[in-house]
């Protein structure tokens, strides 16, 4: 009976140490992908001019004449946090506040930019979100303490475009999931509305969607023993990542937008999401749009709507006068 025991207490402890060897693996290949990141910032213009070839003649004309600047802040870690910004081609207090994608960066939310600064005529501002780009930081936070800083840097848009603006706030995946977790929050009156494209439901609905389509496990307990495990190391879990939650809080307008044939963050996703989502809000399933390439794929619908939506509640761009033309 003793031998039973120990041979189970042998098998108990294995177990256990290889859970958390598997956790702590997951923690890292999910949240410090360093060598991924690295590649991604060392070619960020390259590609982007390469997948949007309108994009350089602009980013030229923006540097050439010092329009597109540089700002930075202090984050609550001491970090270093990072942000581009760009005045509208014309004085205006319409704002965008535009939110990057999981490894992404700034420099590869530029078409969203344009969207915004070229076509909308609006200022923008796009943050290295934490530990991506040029902003310092321990590790991803799948936009969970993202959204503290974004609504830091909301706020300083509306100081640098003039104290009183009128601002949406835009991301595509990762970048939409911290914008439908920063839209749960308490808003300042200068905030209009939100648009996210391809967010997730929860950082754990979306790990487990991983952890079971590249190595066939299953969320428990692995997943468990992580989010407990970041917990410990970065503060936050995966449960109370919640896009889902937030969104229920939501007191302004929201526009959703997901590729139909997303298989990263599964369109099925979009329909909780929208449902939670009280009050005003549009949704908009792209027709064989893959992920988060909904605008490079149907740019004129997409800037269409967008256009549109924004238009409907933060107001159209002001008529130019004759003294202006």
């Amino acid at each position: 009976m003793k031998r039973i025991v120990r041979i189970v207490l042998v098998l108990l402890l294995l177990s256990a140490v290889v859970v958390t060897g598997g956790s702590l693996y997951m923690l890292s290949y999910s949240l410090t992908p360093d060598a991924t990141m690295e590649a991604k910032n060392a070619s960020s213009y390259k590609y982007m001019y390469a997948e949007y070839p309108f994009l350089q003649p602009w980013v030229d004309s923006l540097e050439r004449t010092g329009a597109l600047r540089d700002t930075v802040i202090l984050g609550a870690e001491g970090e270093r946090l990072h942000a581009m910004y760009a005045a509208a081609p014309r004085p205006t207090d319409r704002t965008a506040v535009i939110v990057h994608g999981y490894t992404d960066n700034a420099v590869r939310m530029l078409m969203i930019g344009y969207l915004y600064n070229h076509d909308l005529g609006c200022n923008i501002l796009l943050p290295d979100l934490y530990y991506h780009g040029q902003s310092g930081g321990r590790a991803i936070r799948m936009g969970w303490k993202d959204r503290l800083d974004v609504l830091r840097w909301m706020e300083i848009a509306n100081d640098i475009f003039g104290g009183d603006t009128r601002m949406v706030v835009h991301g595509i995946s990762m970048g939409a999931a911290t914008t439908m977790m920063v839209s749960g929050e308490e808003q300042r009156p200068y905030v209009k509305c939100f648009v996210e494209d391809c967010g997730y439901t929860s950082v754990r609905d979306q790990f487990a969607k991983e952890l079971k389509e590249q190595f066939g496990l299953p969320a428990f307990p692995l997943l468990d023993v992580a989010s407990w495990l970041c917990d410990l190391k970065y503060g936050w879990n995966f449960c109370e990542a919640s896009s889902l939650k937030q969104v229920a809080k939501c007191e302004l307008p929201m526009l959703f937008i997901h590729g139909d044939a997303d298989g990263y963050v599964p369109t099925r996703m979009v329909y909780p999401l929208y449902e939670a989502k009280p009050g005003e809000k549009e949704l908009w399933v792209v027709p064989g749009a893959a992920h988060a390439v909904s605008y490079r794929d149907n740019r004129e619908e997409y800037t269409r709507r967008v256009k549109a939506f924004v238009e409907k509640y933060v107001g159209g761009e002001p008529e130019q006068t004759n003294e202006n033309q």
